[in-house]
């Protein structure tokens, strides 16, 4: 049987710019659609040409892209003509290959928030559309609150999406606006509407108020939608949009939805998943969420003893899809919870051959829980589980040794008269047999002594040039004066390549300089530099 073709439509770049703490520059949003579009989006919406200058700069562009470019923006005003409307005229000179007009579907709104009649509302969506088509560009219109309109209204809602069809529209979208309905609601809905309205014109845009942004959108398929919404990791105002990293691996992963429908995304880029999701995280300076679905860094990691043991016979007794079909990664935790089934697997990740019945993993064992007692997090701590690893079968070279540093802070008025606080770090290392002392200002103790130990570590700066520190979390472990501090940090490389260590103590800059050695070590270990 012929598959049904699901059509995906991203608006990271207008819903996403939404989200609270996020501003994309004209360059961002220029490299997130090649992105998109790489992936295999089928819709990329840009923006709000007219809105503001960095949206009516990208649509004055030509962009190259595969996908359908489209333009957002409300259909026409109130007592307003199509021909009188500033808003809808940029809209139709912008250079994009279809048009998304938004448009109230709830009566309720149409009397407060824009208080106008409801003939007037319909007459505005259909003279929109039709001077959209006019100018050849294929159109889609959300229908706000749709999904709150039809529970008060079913007449009116469903009369403001048959009017856009009417008129020539390509789409109309139910929009879940406030993000309050449940999937039982969506399906029901969305099935009396395809009634009137074929599927293969019906999309779906939901928003998580109540976190099942993504279970919508797979219960408007079911019920007959044919357009699926969403956004990069959910971004979106409030609590986000539906996430796009999460519904295109179940489209093609799962049974229920792969055997009846096609989408714009083939198998190998489905395999560039976690690392466009992970680019755009790079790119908004946040640390990627490690429990995202299919995606995040925990989505297939193990800790158990037990459920490694079975998942290295066979990964399908605690995996629901293979991590490689998104481009991620299994990983076997050590912690104190594990056996000796995820030190054996993890060693083989990380590419050091032991025999399972080598006593050294007994030892590695009993160190890990040892450590982990008074507070080390192997578990989150990638890095320095393997070089704890590699210290007990003897495998990490002695680089270089810290002879002594040290921390000060002080505040004091600087040139413009401001008072300011400032950390100075020190630090004396050798490396063969050359002493070397750096000193460094930063904007805090951790900070300063960063700089100062990665400022000239002689032969081996080259390899730790492309080095940066990209997150940094403190967690005391216990009250009172003589609190134990552990210190997660998190590194990045010239690669892209990411890794996290860790440092435990009761004093802050001792716990943080256990974990920053530990990422200078880790980076001179894979990138293989001579002892």
């Amino acid at each position: 049987m012929a598959r049904e073709r699901l059509y995906l439509f991203d608006t990271t770049l207008r819903d996403g710019a939404q989200t609270n703490g996020v501003d994309f520059t004209l360059n961002d949003k220029l490299a997130i659609a090649r992105m998109l579009d790489d992936l295999g989006i089928d819709y990329i919406e840009g923006g709000y040409p007219g809105a503001n200058l960095t949206d009516t700069q990208l649509f004055a562009e030509e962009r190259g892209l595969k996908a359908t470019f489209t333009a957002f923006g409300m259909a026409r005003r109130p007592g307003r003509s199509t021909s009188n409307d500033p808003g809808l005229a940029a809209l139709l000179e912008a250079k994009a290959d279809a048009i998304c007009f938004v448009a109230k579907s709830w009566d309720y709104h149409v009397r407060v928030a824009l208080e106008t009649s409801v003939e007037e509302n319909l007459a505005s969506i259909r003279d929109s559309v039709r001077a959209a088509v006019r100018r050849g560009r294929e159109v889609l219109l959300d229908c706000e609150h749709f999904f709150d309109g039809y529970r008060a209204n079913p007449q009116f809602a469903l009369a403001c999406a048959k009017a856009a069809v009417d008129e020539g529209a390509r789409w109309v979208v139910l929009c879940d606006t406030n993000g309050g309905a449940l999937p039982h609601e969506v399906e029901k809905i969305v099935g009396e509407v395809v009634k009137v309205i074929p599927g293969d014109h019906v999309g779906i845009h939901a928003h998580n108020d109540t976190e099942q942004a993504v279970a919508n959108s797979l219960a408007a398929v079911r019920a007959g939608a044919r357009q699926i919404q969403g956004t990069l990791n959910g971004l979106g105002e409030r609590c986000g949009n539906a996430n796009l990293v999460s519904i295109i691996p179940t489209l093609k992963l799962k049974a229920e939805f792969a055997e009846r429908f096609d989408i714009g995304v083939s198998q190998a880029q489905l395999k560039t998943l976690a690392h466009a999701s992970h680019t755009l995280d790079e790119m908004l300076n946040r640390a990627p969420n490690r429990h995202a679905p299919y995606v995040g860094e925990s989505a297939f990691a193990t800790k158990a003893g037990i459920h490694a043991s079975a998942i290295m016979k066979e990964p399908a007794t605690y995996e629901h899809v293979t991590p490689d079909a998104v481009g991620n990664r299994r990983k076997l935790l050590v912690s104190d919870q594990a056996g000796r089934s995820n030190v054996l697997a993890e060693l083989d990740r990380i590419g050091l051959k032991v025999d399972k019945d080598d006593p050294r993993i007994g030892r590695l064992l009993d160190v890990v829980k040892e450590r982990e007692a008074i507070g080390y997090a192997y578990e989150a701590a990638d890095a320095s589980f393997e070089l704890l690893a590699r210290r007990v079968l003897g495998k990490v070279p002695s680089y270089f040794d810290v002879e002594k540093f040290d921390v000060n802070v002080e505040q004091r008025d600087n040139a413009l008269g401001e008072r300011v606080t400032v950390s100075l770090a020190v630090v004396k290392v050798k490396v063969d047999g050359e002493r070397l002392i750096s000193a460094a200002e930063g904007n805090g103790p951790v900070n300063a002594l960063d700089l100062a130990l990665r400022k000239d570590l002689g032969k081996y700066q080259g390899y730790i040039s492309g080095l940066e520190l990209t997150d940094y979390r403190v967690r005391i472990l216990n009250g009172g004066t003589e609190a134990v501090t552990r210190v997660l940090i998190e590194s990045r490389d010239e690669t892209g390549e990411r890794w996290t260590t860790v440092g435990v103590s009761s004093n802050i800059i001792d716990a943080s300089f256990q974990a920053l050695m530990d990422s200078i070590v880790y980076k001179l270990v894979r990138s293989g530099a001579p002892a």
